[in-house]
């Protein structure tokens, strides 16, 4: 099995393409700067945007750990469509780190925490185009993706537990009320669905409880 980690210098993505490497998979950055990179590990010097079918090809599964920069949150819609327009109609699997704004809040699914979310808060725009973004996933045709939204807090530079509980399109909460999850153990759930393909063509959630 052959992985690309598209943003593997970021928080996330460094923390997939470690965990891909201490399970000795066959792995792949696409960075645009590869000096950034923390391991020793075959690259593609290439923006997001400048990729290609055939750069894309050679992989089993791309996971896309972009997040677009600051002022640029439209990003996150126009890059997961060009990923989604690249590998429609082929066997590469799209995994996808989520948002959490598309969640749904309640069992019944009548609201998602995108509803809830106040349009003038600092996370509003990265959450509306990840919401978004996520809505065209949904929709595409002849693709084969997951997208796995984190929980509410998604903890940089959490410990690694080991531990992780899956949920479908709803959030989860401990005992507490508390949602959140360390990206080194969404690193593991990621990691795991993309060896295992046991969600095809599904929204989930992660979180620790």
């Amino acid at each position: 099995m052959k992985i690309a980690v598209i943003g593997a210098t970021g928080h996330a993505g460094s923390l997939i393409l470690k965990e891909a490497l201490a399970r000795h998979l066959d792995v792949t950055a696409i960075v645009r700067s590869p000096e950034k990179l923390a391991s020793d590990v075959p690259f593609v010097k290439k923006d997001l945007f400048d990729l290609t079918k055939e750069d894309l090809l050679a992989f089993d599964v791309v996971i896309d750990a972009f997040r677009a920069p600051s002022g640029h949150e439209e990003l996150h819609q126009t890059s997961l469509q060009h990923l989604i327009d690249l590998l429609s109609g082929t066997e590469t699997r799209l995994l996808v780190i989520g948002g959490t704004s598309s969640l749904f809040m309640d069992d019944a699914k009548t609201e998602r925490m995108i509803d809830l979310s106040d349009p003038n808060a600092g996370y509003y725009p990265t959450a509306y185009n990840m919401y978004k973004a996520f809505l065209e996933l949904k929709d595409s045709k002849n693709l084969h993706w997951t997208y796995i939204s984190p929980a509410s807090y998604f903890v940089p530079n959490g410990e690694r537990t080991g531990k992780y509980t899956l949920s479908d399109d709803r959030m989860l909460t401990d005992a507490n009320g508390d949602s959140m999850i360390s990206m080194a153990d969404y690193a593991i759930a990621m990691v795991d669905e993309a060896v295992n393909n046991t969600h095809p063509n599904q929204h989930i959630s992660v979180v620790t409880i």
